[in-house]
Parts: structure tokens; sequence; C-alpha cells
């Protein structure tokens, strides 16, 4: 029991929490070493997923603007999944054209592991907010700052690392891959939408043929 106990921190805490204090040593030992794990990173995934889902239920309502009977929580796990799918492959795609030297699974896996600050300070923080008065709101959000701040440090850095570049290439890759992103979802809303129209045309064709 220990020994899994044991086990479970280090994927889960000590290596993650290693990799964001060190990330030149820590992402070394993730790619070359193979220490980073797709099953961590899903996992962290996942509770960043149950995150959203929790703050926009729980989190102190001095601060909280949504209606927690609004909560739509597929709509939630679809806009996280949605936000992982677009970066990966929008990344993915980038810096192979780039001559990146990470593939897609440790792009995922950079990116999994990259929302470890957010899942380890988000959740106490939220149950934190409902604590707090007016005045001390403050020091809530500077949690939630330092979490997301963190998350994009070490994905920047992630990706940096896993990829071979340099800072400059790595702020290329990241502004290629945001357009990458919107040019993806452009593309999808346009063929929803056409798929759309096709679905409206034939029940008007159908539904002319019934009147006849």
């Amino acid at each position: 029991m220990m020994t899994k106990l044991k086990k479970i921190y280090n994927d889960y805490i000590k290596f993650p929490k290693y990799v964001l204090l060190h990330p030149f040593d820590g992402f070394e030992e993730f790619k070359r070493y193979k220490k980073g794990k797709l099953s961590v990173a899903v996992v962290f995934i996942v509770l960043f997923a149950f995150f959203r889902i929790f703050q926009f239920q729980y989190e102190g309502f001095i601060i909280n603007e949504n209606n927690p009977l609004m909560l739509n929580s597929l709509q939630e796990i679809f806009s996280v999944l949605l936000l992982i799918v677009l970066f990966t492959v929008g990344n993915w795609s980038v810096t192979t054209l780039m001559e990146g030297k990470g593939t897609y699974k440790e792009i995922l896996m950079v990116t999994g592991y990259a929302l470890f600050p957010i899942v380890i300070i988000g959740f106490p923080s939220v149950i934190l907010s409902n604590l707090l008065t007016l005045e001390e709101i403050a020091f809530y959000e500077l949690l939630m700052a330092l979490a997301f701040v963190s998350t994009g440090w070490m994905l920047f850095m992630g990706i940096l690392n896993i990829h071979a570049y340099g800072l400059a290439k790595t702020l290329l890759a990241f502004i290629a891959t945001v357009i990458s992103m919107l040019v993806m979802m452009f593309l999808g809303l346009l063929f929803f939408d056409l798929i759309q129209q096709f679905i409206s045309f034939v029940v008007a064709i159908y539904e002319e043929i019934s009147l006849r």
C-alpha cells in the first residue's frame, strides 16, 4: 500500500513539481529518460476539466459571477477537450514544418503536465474563496494568477525543450500555433455551417415532396 502511495506521489506531485521548478533538467528527464507518462498527463487534463466545473459551481459568492443553475458540465468538458486538441494538433502541425523534435504524444504530455499548477493551486484556492471577505479576495486572485502564470511557464518551457528550440523560435512557434488554432476553428465552423445548410436544404425538399 505504501509503495503504491509513494509511486502516486512521485508521478503526480514530486516529478511535476520538479519539472516546474527545474524546467531544463526536468524536461530533459521527461524526454530523454521517459519519465513523463501519458496517463499522468491525461489525469491532469481530466482534473482541469473538473476544476472548471468545480470553480463554476463553488467559487466564493463574492467573486463568482456565474449562475450555478446555468452550469453545463458537458459543455465545460467539451470546451477543455476542444482547447487541448486544437493546441496540440496546431502545435504539432506547425513544429513539424519548423523541424521540431517533439512528437504529438510528447506535445500532449507537456500540455497535460503544464496543467499541474492549476490543479494543485486551483482547488484549494476555490475552497478558500468561500472563507474570504471582500477585502481579502485579492489574495485569491493572486493565487489564481500564480497558477495560470505557472501553467504558462511550464507549457512554454516544455515546448522549448521537447522541440529543442531557442527562445525566439519557441515564441514564433506559439504565434504560429495560435494562428493555426484560429484557422482550424474557422474551418470547423464553416464545415458545420455547410452541413447545417445542407440538412436544411434536404429537409425543405422532403417537405416540398410531402406536400405534393
